[in-house]
C-alpha cells in the first residue's frame, strides 16, 4: 500500500461518557464516508473533566469501558483502522489511571495500546494548574504498531515536547506518528503548529495530530487546530479553528523514504 487516506476527528469532549460516544461516532462515520482508511480521535475521547474528583466515578477498567466497546464495534462495522487518541482507564493495584491510546484494526480487535509517558505537570497561566501525575500513572515504554500500511508510532499530547521519543520511534521503523492531544489554548497558540511540524521534519515521518478544541463543560479551553503533516513538514490538512469536525488528507507513503533520503539525519547520530 502506497496511498492512504487518513482523517482527524476534532472533538469537544464533555463530562459525560454517553454524549461523547454519540458525537465521536457521528464524526467517525463522516470521515469513513469520505473514504478515510485510518481515522484518529483526540486525547481523552471518552470524557474530559479536570475538576478535582469529578471524573473518577466515571472512569472504569479497559474491559468495562463503554467508549472502547462502542468504537471497536464501529471500526468493525465500517471496516476502518481507528486510533482512539486516548481514554482514561483504571489500573489494577493502583489508584491512579492510565491515559491510554488504542489502535483498533478493521475487524475491531485492539492491535496496540500505548500509555502516555510524559505527564503534564505545569502552570501555563491560563487560570488552571495541571498536575496530571496526581491522577495518572505514566507509561514506561514506547509503542510501535505494524499495520497493512506500514509501522505506526504512538504518542499522546505532552509527549510532543520530547523529541527523543519520536526519533527513537522513527529509527525503529515508524513512518507515521500519531499525536492525539488536548492542548491548552495558551500553549496551543504559542507552540502547537511548530512542535507538530518539527516532529515530522526531524523524523521524516507523517504526523497525524487530532485535537480537542473549544471551551469544555469543565471550564477548560483547548486549542483545536487538528493537523496532518507530511514528512517534509508541509501541512496537508488543518482544522483551522476549535470547532468539532473532520479533516482528511491523502498520504503518499513513498514520501517517507524520499524525505529521509534527502535529509538522512536519522542515521547521523554522533556520540559526545
Amino acid at each position: 500500500m502506497t496511498q492512504l487516506r487518513v482523517a482527524c476527528v476534532q472533538l469537544r469532549s464533555g463530562v459525560e461518557v454517553a454524549p461523547n460516544i454519540e458525537a465521536t461516532s457521528a464524526l467517525i462515520r463522516e470521515a469513513a464516508g469520505q473514504g478515510a482508511r485510518l481515522v484518529a480521535t483526540p486525547e481523552m475521547t471518552n470524557l474530559l473533566d479536570i475538576r478535582r474528583g469529578m471524573a473518577r466515578p466515571k472512569i472504569v477498567a479497559e474491559a468495562d469501558d463503554q467508549t472502547l466497546a462502542a468504537l471497536r464495534a464501529l471500526a468493525a462495522e465500517l471496516g476502518i483502522w481507528l486510533l482512539i487518541g486516548s481514554l482514561a482507564v483504571t489500573l489494577e493495584g493502583d489508584d491512579r489511571f492510565a491515559n491510554r491510546s488504542f489502535l483498533i484494526a478493521p475487524d475491531g480487535a485492539v492491535l496496540a495500546r500505548y500509555d502516555k509517558i510524559h505527564m503534564f505537570d505545569v502552570d501555563v497561566q491560563d487560570g488552571q494548574s495541571y498536575r496530571e501525575s496526581r491522577s495518572y500513572r505514566p507509561g514506561e515504554r514506547a509503542v510501535l504498531a505494524e499495520t497493512e500500511f506500514g509501522t505506526l508510532g504512538m504518542t499522546i499530547c505532552y509527549d510532543v515536547r520530547f523529541p527523543h521519543l519520536y526519533r527513537r520511534l522513527a529509527q525503529a521503523g515508524a513512518a507515521i506518528l500519531t499525536i492525539p492531544a488536548a492542548f491548552t489554548r495558551v500553549t496551543g497558540q504559542a507552540h502547537w503548529h511548530v512542535l507538530v511540524r518539527a516532529r515530522a521534519i526531524e523524523t521524516g515521518s507523517f504526523v497525524i495530530a487530532p485535537a480537542q478544541g473549544g471551551r469544555h463543560e469543565d471550564g477548560r479551553e483547548t486549542f483545536g487546530h487538528s493537523l496532518i503533516v507530511s514528512p517534509w513538514g508541509e501541512v496537508l490538512a488543518e482544522k483551522a479553528d476549535d470547532q468539532p469536525g473532520v479533516i482528511l488528507a491523502d498520504l503518499d507513503l513513498d514520501a517517507v523514504a524520499k524525505a529521509r533520503g534527502r535529509i538522512p539525519s536519522l542515521g547521523n547520530d554522533q556520540s559526545f
